[in-house]
């Protein structure tokens, strides 16, 4: 006897994350989308990298993602929520999931150059650090390496 099973048809959140980066690719960003969800799944913020776009150094797709969220809360915190990026965040970006005290972060690919999580100066393994959350890195990384290696691969063609 089989058991009836249902299956998640919404898309995965890393899935809705490359698709910003894919967007912010096609704008002339760096490749780098971001995806906060609750508990339960539900999309709070979603964005692409903005930097060049909105003339604003802060714009990486985490921070959008996390301020888009945090209106959706109305709440400066993220407690229970999960961020979903493309790449490694870099060191300002790992201040503010700390800050938003997000419940776990999920990245694609390492960042050795600019990371601030598994790489660089290792935000969250501060003694001033005060949130911590769960990190899961690796999670589609062969796509998004190549959605990165082919972006900039053009820029130096």
């Amino acid at each position: 006897m089989t058991a009836d099973r249902t299956i998640d048809s919404r898309p995965r959140p890393m899935d809705m994350a490359m698709a910003e980066a894919e967007a912010a690719a096609a704008r002339g960003e760096v490749p780098v989308g971001a995806v906060v969800v609750d508990a339960s799944g539900t999309v709070l913020g979603r964005a692409g990298n903005r930097t060049l776009e909105l003339k604003d150094p802060t714009a990486h797709a985490e921070m959008l993602a996390i301020r888009a969220a945090c209106v959706a809360l109305g709440s400066e915190r993220l407690t229970g929520c999960d961020l979903y990026v493309t790449l490694e965040p870099c060191p300002m970006c790992a201040a503010a999931i700390s800050f938003a005290r997000l419940r776990r972060l999920y990245y694609g690919a390492a960042d050795a150059k600019g990371g601030g999580v598994d790489h660089g100066p290792r935000i969250f393994e501060h003694a001033t650090c005060h949130h911590r959350p769960d990190i899961y890195g690796g999670i589609g990384e062969t796509r998004a390496a190549a959605l990165l290696r082919d972006f900039f691969a053009a820029r130096r063609d």
